[in-house]
């Protein structure tokens, strides 16, 4: 599926991770979904953009800023397809709903807490 957001969004996206980062805290897809105002379909629309920012921050081998955005539901993690995403570039390999998926996950967002992240271009 390709989806299309502008660059408004892109960049709204981009400053939305950075202030969570800079707070340390998370974000729901609800709350970006929220903020953000995409275009229908709106969670494919923003489940593309991060996986595109996860591919952008894989290639740079920086932590992965889409790590942030999480559930809802108790389990407090990324959804299932931001697992497989990062299993495909490499970073994370087992099933997205056991104690390995939530052990990388905290791990990676204190790496995103931590990173100095580059002004970011549009890409």
């Amino acid at each position: 599926m390709s989806v299309r957001i502008s660059r408004q969004q892109w960049d709204g996206l981009l400053s939305e991770l950075d202030h969570a980062r800079r707070q340390r805290h998370l974000l729901t897809y609800r709350a970006l979904l929220e903020r953000l105002q995409l275009p229908t379909p709106a969670m494919q629309t923003l489940t593309a953009a991060l996986e595109h920012l996860a591919v952008i921050d894989a290639k740079a081998d920086q932590p992965l800023r889409s790590s942030l955005v999480i559930s809802q539901g108790a389990s407090r993690l990324p959804r299932t397809g931001f697992f497989e995403c990062v299993e495909k570039l490499g970073r994370f390999s087992g099933p997205s709903d056991g104690v390995a998926a939530a052990s990388w996950h905290a791990s990676e967002v204190v790496r995103v807490f931590e990173y100095s992240y580059p002004e970011q271009c549009a890409s």
